[in-house]
C-alpha cells in the first residue's frame, strides 16, 4: 500500500482532518523502519553462520554478489505488491549482504582488529539517526537531488573498478571511500525524504533503500577504521 493515497490526502486537508494523514504518514514510516531493523538482523544473522566458511565466501564472493543484484533488481521488483512473497525477498536479500561481509569481517578479527566493526556499526547508525531526523524535520525540498546522486554513483563504481583493476592505489582507495560515505550520507537524505512525502509504494521498497543506504555507510566506515583504526 502506498503511504497514502494522494487524492485522498487532498480530500482530508480540504476538510481540515490532517490528523488522519499524519498517523498514516507516521504509521508508514513505522513499519519502514521496523522492516530496517529486521533487516539488520536479518544481515547479521548472514555473517554470522556463514563465518566460519570465510574462506569459501571468498571463493565464491562474485556468485554471492550476483544473486545479491538478481534478487535486488528482478526477485523484488516481481514480488512488489505480494505480501509475503516480498518480505521473503528483502529478507533473502539483506541476508545475503551480509555474507558478502563475511570476508571483510574476517580479515579485521585475523588482524586484531575486531573492536572496530562493533565501532563501525555504532558511528554509523549515530551518523544515519542523524541524518534520517534532519530530513524528516528539514523544510528544505531535496527531491531535485536524484540525477545528481545517481550520477554520481556511477562516476564512484567507474572509479572503484579502475581503481582495482589498473591504478591499484591505496591512497585513492581511502579518497573513494571516504565519497561513498559522503555520497551514501546525501542519498540516506533524499530517501528519507521521499519516504516521509510518499514516494514509495509499501514499507518493504522502503525500507530497502535505506537499508542500501546504510550498508554502504558502514562497509565504508568499516573500511576506514581498518585501515586507521586500532584495538589498543
Amino acid at each position: 500500500m502506498a503511504l497514502y493515497d494522494r487524492d485522498y490526502a487532498r480530500n482530508l486537508t480540504a476538510e481540515g482532518s490532517t490528523g488522519a494523514l499524519e498517523a498514516s504518514r507516521v504509521d508508514f514510516m513505522r513499519k519502514t523502519y521496523q522492516l530496517l531493523a529486521a533487516s539488520m538482523l536479518a544481515a547479521a544473522v548472514g555473517a554470522y553462520v556463514t563465518m566460519p566458511f570465510a574462506a569459501a565466501v571468498y571463493q565464491y564472493k562474485w556468485f554471492i554478489f550476483g544473486a545479491e543484484l538478481l534478487i535486488l533488481f528482478f526477485g523484488l521488483g516481481l514480488s512488489r505488491g505480494k505480501p509475503g512473497l516480498n518480505l521473503m525477498m528483502l529478507f533473502l536479500f539483506t541476508f545475503l549482504t551480509g555474507v558478502s561481509l563475511v570476508p571483510l569481517l574476517a580479515s579485521l578479527i585475523g588482524l586484531g582488529k575486531g573492536a572496530v566493526i562493533g565501532n563501525a556499526f555504532l558511528m554509523t547508525s549515530v551518523l544515519f539517526g542523524a541524518l534520517s531526523l534532519f530530513a524528516i524535520n528539514s523544510r528544505s525540498d531535496f527531491s531535485s537531488w536524484g540525477k545528481p546522486l545517481f550520477i554520481t554513483l556511477i562516476i564512484v563504481i567507474v572509479a572503484s573498478l579502475v581503481n582495482i583493476f589498473i591504478l591499484k592505489s591505496p591512497m585513492i582507495d581511502v579518497i573513494i571511500t571516504a565519497g561513498v560515505i559522503l555520497l551514501f550520507s546525501l542519498f540516506t537524505i533524499y530517501d528519507t525524504q521521499n519516504i516521509a512525502n510518499g514516494a514509495y509504494d509499501s514499507p518493504v521498497d522502503a525500507a530497502v533503500s535505506l537499508y542500501i543506504d546504510f550498508l554502504n555507510m558502514f562497509t565504508a566506515i568499516l573500511q576506514l577504521l581498518g585501515i586507521f583504526g586500532n584495538d589498543e
